[in-house]
């Protein structure tokens, strides 16, 4: 247990005892002030309920505290009640770190968390770099939670999209493949798509020199009219259209799997709308019967949620067609049925955030107890210094092109820094790749996943600041210490922590206190600012503390023990952000 929550804990059994108060959780917080203490407890809530004043309170809780043998001195300061630990508490809190350092709690669930779920008709780009490096992380700190987790992603590998890029191969393609071309397959399908727009665009202009409007004449356009065709026939199981179909597609996935193996995600499960929307109709057919859905007369069959605060929503179309609401519909019951799962949490931008209440909504209404249990976990746009992206016009920032520019940075960057004189070629590269998607994910993280964010390459490289290659360059500099110092761990005796070694353990011994908080609010973020937090605390303890020359071998020891500890510490902080740590920079 650490000495923030030794203390809660003690102060909980002094109100009970001493005020018969319970159920008070009084604040208690590291001291960054200029008060002496090493923690601060806020008074204020207790005032009330004592009815004594804060003054008064804060010395008589402060002397039940020094008691219990924690504490040493305490002073209190307008209702903040300032607390000094002794060294004795600060080295046992040390000890117990060390020892549960690996252990974790099991919560029992499984939680399963879908991000990725890209469309066959494109490449992934940066929007879907964040979504990604956003479900993968989440995941990595549910597990390290101690949740049990599930990484999927359903990959939507059908619909009028897809048929838009199968159109414009047939049509302009001359029977290119990956293979003849020497493009990814996500790649030469993402240029049919855009050359899809291209026409359907000249066609429209033609239609409205016709004297056509614009609605009508992008209605009316020959390729959208085929494309919608495609996708009957599609739905109809046409064999022509379906061999065209899982051609196109393998040479996407094949793209896909090049780009995850690079940018370091992976999944447990795949699933394919292709698979699910099917699933839906039968859902469709089931709320029908229970009367929560109704039919118009063209067919088309719908929800009213007017009643809740909502619109009528459109869950097939009158021809029979799937929407996305009825493909969700089906893969979440689908989930629900062959996983063992307890919660469920969407990755998707918040352009989607109505979808998911009306989905979520309608679940409820069709009576599955789990729908309670669903989340979606809703981040902002990536935009660029030069605006938004637009994938049918073909402005997109390729990940691929964009992790390619992260190496050539970091190598740059690294080269004109002198970095990495003494490694091989080969560490060299290496290198340069865990540096620069280690910019990449670092600079995506560590903005709160709510909030819209600029991405800006060049900054996120900076080897100073909050970014990805500072703290993987004082976790090499700790790598350097302990290998010059030959570490291997030993007793370091009744060695007395100074001021910034304190402050180095309370910053260790939150960790856990910093996952549970980002698995609760499915945040990187907290893990990303924890760990810069804890580089800049150790960087100050380490301009401040020699090693090399200490001649007290249990200070030398300690140091290096406390070192190690925050190397350890910050390596296992990243491996939850999905960023590797090199040896040498």
């Amino acid at each position: 247990m650490d000495i923030k929550q030794h203390i809660q804990n003690s102060i909980s059994e002094i109100l009970k005892n001493n005020y018969q108060i319970e159920n008070l959780t009084l604040e208690v917080q590291q001291n960054k002030t200029d008060f002496e203490g090493d923690f601060t407890v806020v008074i204020f809530p207790l005032v009330k309920l004592a009815k004594k004043s804060p003054d008064v309170l804060g010395n008589e809780l402060g002397e039940e505290l020094i008691k219990q043998g924690t504490i040493e001195n305490i002073n209190v300061v307008k209702g903040f009640l300032n607390l000094s630990i002794n060294n004795e508490a600060f080295i046992q809190n040390f000890k117990e770190i060390k020892a549960q350092f690996d252990v974790k709690e099991n919560k029992n669930q499984t939680v399963m968390v879908e991000y990725s779920s890209p469309n066959t008709n494109k490449p992934l780009h940066l929007g879907h770099i964040r979504n990604n490096l956003l479900g993968f992380s989440v995941a990595q700190i549910l597990k390290e939670a101690g949740y049990n987790v599930v990484k999927t992603q359903i990959i939507n590998d059908r619909g009028i999209h897809i048929c838009k890029s199968m159109l414009a191969w047939e049509k302009f393609g001359k029977g290119e493949t990956p293979e003849t071309t020497g493009l990814k397959g996500d790649k030469l399908v993402g240029n049919y798509y855009v050359e899809f727009d291209k026409n359907y665009k000249a066609q429209i202009s033609e239609l409205k020199e016709q004297g056509l409007d614009e609605e009508t004449a992008k209605k009316q356009a020959p390729i959208i009219l085929e494309a919608q065709k495609m996708l009957l026939d599609w739905e109809q199981n046409k064999p022509e259209v379906r061999e065209l179909w899982e051609k196109m597609n393998s040479w996407v996935y094949a793209g896909f799997n090049e780009t995850y193996k690079r940018l370091g995600v992976d999944f447990d499960q795949v699933q394919y709308e292709s698979n699910t929307y099917l699933l839906g109709k039968d859902i469709i057919e089931e709320g029908l019967a229970k009367g929560v859905f109704f039919k118009k007369e063209d067919n088309s069959v719908w929800i009213d949620l007017t009643e809740d605060g909502l619109d009528q929503k459109l869950v097939l179309r009158g021809d029979g067609t799937s929407v996305y609401m009825t493909q969700d519909l089906g893969t979440a019951v689908e989930r629900f049925k062959q996983n063992d799962i307890q919660k469920l949490i969407y990755t998707v931008g918040n352009e989607q955030d109505y979808h998911f209440q009306v989905l979520f909504l309608i679940l409820k209404k069709l009576g599955y107890d789990w729908a309670n249990q669903l989340y979606h976990l809703s981040y902002g746009m990536v935009e660029l210094p030069e605006g938004k992206m637009k994938s049918r016009e073909g402005t997109v920032v390729d990940a691929d092109d964009l992790m390619q520019e992260m190496y050539l940075t970091a190598k740059e960057k690294s080269e004109e820094l002198g970095k990495l004189e003494g490694l091989s070629d080969e560490e060299k590269e290496k290198s340069y790749e865990i540096v620069g998607l280690g910019a990449l994910k670092y600079f995506m993280l560590k903005v709160d996943p709510k909030k819209k964010m600029l991405f800006n390459p060049a900054e996120s490289i900076d080897f100073n600041g909050n970014t990805g290659p500072f703290i993987q360059y004082t976790y090499a500099r700790i790598q350097s210490l302990l290998n010059r110092a030959n570490f291997t761990e030993g007793d370091f005796g009744n060695y007395q922590p100074n001021a910034s070694e304190k402050e180095l353990i309370m910053q260790l011994s939150n960790y856990k206190e910093v996952v549970e908080k980002a698995a609760e609010t499915l945040s990187p973020a907290q893990v990303a600012n924890y760990v810069y937090d804890l580089v800049k605390t150790y960087n100050s303890f380490y301009q401040n503390n020699p090693v090399m020359t200490l001649e007290d071998e249990n200070a030398k020891q300690f140091k290096l023990q406390i070192s190690d500890l925050t190397a350890k510490t910050i390596k296992k902080s990243l491996h939850l952000l999905g960023i590797n740590v090199v040896n040498r920079m």
